[in-house]
């Protein structure tokens, strides 16, 4: 008699395809359940294209960038500018996130697992519904129904011994401003735009305002910034908010903070964004980045007895189980922390768990996360906040970038390196980098609060000379010469 466990996932991007990856390679039987394409909105319309985006503004700087190290263009007059074709760039990002999202249903099906097309629910602990138009599987040809397993119109009924939810997150809208994918835009639309912005009103400083804003300046845009905080990304880093809001503000954004949106009306060829304080602003196109919602609704998850949060994420504990046995969430759906890393964090340590592999729960203090500006932001660990206010007793330095030499022959003006160590103990906590590709520049740090090294071990490990790692190295120097 086979003891072969079934899972179904219902949901397929980093959560769900990474847990069915995993679930597949502990030999269970797995389906994943997807109403659009594999990948989510992660590859399809959220992550994969805006940093394709991003990258692409990053790129026309370099030319803007030139003159400041003495290199000029030859050529006519007029040869020197370069223009963005956003139709040509969005078609671009578009076909990468396709081919991503391809590459990404290929590794499934190559695992043997099965891929349905359509929108799943729980009809109960253990018995999922797909409603499809399509009633085949996507690795070949619909197979026989298995024992148990009922097909009828347009419905698939799926048995499960564990049951993931990974179906993420929407972007939130304000009633007083509907988009309309035309002038009023969320960042899952902006990719259907065939021309540039002559004026883009972003509202929301978060991480996803910050990104896109940065990206539609780096293009040639002009941008308007509407936060209704004292200073963007209020939720980082304060130093390195500063700096960013320096940068944005210096490129010539404008940045209007304590300004709180109160909706949202075209205007003919335009749009007027109405803020609390009574003043308008004007522009070609307004883009809302105000959060996010879970996909949570309409999944017969309340119905199963899962117990949902107030915002409507499923409550999991930190190895993904919901309340209901069997039944376990990953990703954004959750409200843990949103990012693609986490998601797929979360959806292998639930299947670990259900399938009975061995398992870490997961831990939020050594996730390392990034903002894709320039500079990028990006950080690991323990935060300045949680030292100021009393939570850790730490102790930090920070190295501005300016004095790095490999900064000053890159020309990087702006940025800097902060690290976090225990009192006594001297033990790294956490870190702040802002620089150009923090993203990579972060690793060495997070690879230190994952391994619990001390400042000594940390700064007696060679960098190369001259790098910008060296000021990471030189900052757990100063750590070590620091009294209590």
């Amino acid at each position: 008699m086979s003891t072969q466990k079934s899972v179904v996932v219902i949901g397929g991007g980093p959560g769900g395809y990474e847990a069915a990856l995993a679930a597949a390679q502990l030999g269970a039987q797995v389906t994943v359940v997807e109403r659009e394409s594999v990948g989510g909105a992660a590859v399809l319309t959220d992550c994969v294209p805006s940093k394709a985006l991003i990258a692409t503004a990053d790129f026309m700087d370099r030319f803007s960038a030139a003159k400041r190290i003495g290199v000029g263009f030859d050529g006519a007059p007029g040869d020197q500018g370069v223009t963005a074709h956003l139709g040509e760039i969005n078609a671009r990002i578009m076909t990468l996130a396709t081919a991503q999202s391809t590459d990404i249903a290929e590794r499934l099906e190559s695992n043997g697992i099965d891929i349905v097309r359509g929108a799943g629910r729980l009809l109960e602990p253990g018995l999922v519904e797909v409603a499809t138009e399509v009633d085949a599987v996507e690795s070949g040809e619909q197979p026989a129904p298995s024992e148990g397993e009922v097909r009828a119109g347009r419905t698939v009924q799926l048995p499960a011994d564990v049951t993931l939810i990974a179906t993420g997150a929407r972007p939130r809208v304000m009633d007083t401003a509907v988009p309309d994918g035309e002038r009023i835009l969320t960042w899952q639309q902006i990719y259907e735009l065939q021309e540039l912005p002559t004026r883009l009103i972003v509202i929301g400083s978060g991480v996803t305002g910050a990104e896109l804003a940065h990206a539609y300046l780096g293009l040639g845009c002009e941008v308007v910034l509407v936060s209704s905080r004292d200073r963007v990304l209020p939720g980082e880093d304060a130093d390195a908010a500063n700096v960013l809001e320096d940068v944005f503000r210096r490129r010539g954004m404008e940045v209007l903070n304590r300004s709180r949106a109160a909706g949202v009306q075209r205007a003919g060829d335009g749009v007027v964004v109405e803020l609390e304080d009574g003043r308008t602003v004007e522009g070609s196109h307004a883009l809302l980045a105000v959060g996010s919602l879970p996909n949570s609704t309409d999944m017969g998850l309340e119905e199963a007895g899962v117990v949902l949060g107030r915002a409507g994420h499923i409550e999991v504990d930190r190895v993904s189980r919901t309340n209901v046995n069997g039944i376990y969430a990953a990703g954004d759906v959750t409200g843990v922390l949103p990012l693609a890393s986490v998601a797929a964090m979360q959806g292998r340590i639930a299947i670990a768990h259900a399938l009975g592999d061995a398992v870490a729960p997961l831990s939020l203090g050594r996730v390392s996360s990034n903002i894709f500006t320039d500079p990028e932001i990006a950080t690991v660990g323990i935060s300045q906040a949680d030292i100021d206010e009393g939570r850790v007793e730490a102790r930090g330095v920070m190295l501005p970038l300016t004095k790095n030499p490999r900064a000053k022959m890159q020309n990087v003006r702006d940025g800097f390196v902060k690290i976090f160590a225990r009192k006594g103990s001297d033990t790294i906590l956490g870190g702040v980098v802002v620089a150009p590709r923090a993203s990579e520049l972060i690793f060495p740090i997070a690879l230190a609060v994952a391994n619990r090294l001390n400042v000594d071990q940390f700064a007696s490990t060679f960098t190369v000379y001259p790098s910008m790692s060296g000021s990471v190295a030189e900052a757990a120097r100063q750590l070590h010469s620091m009294a209590d």
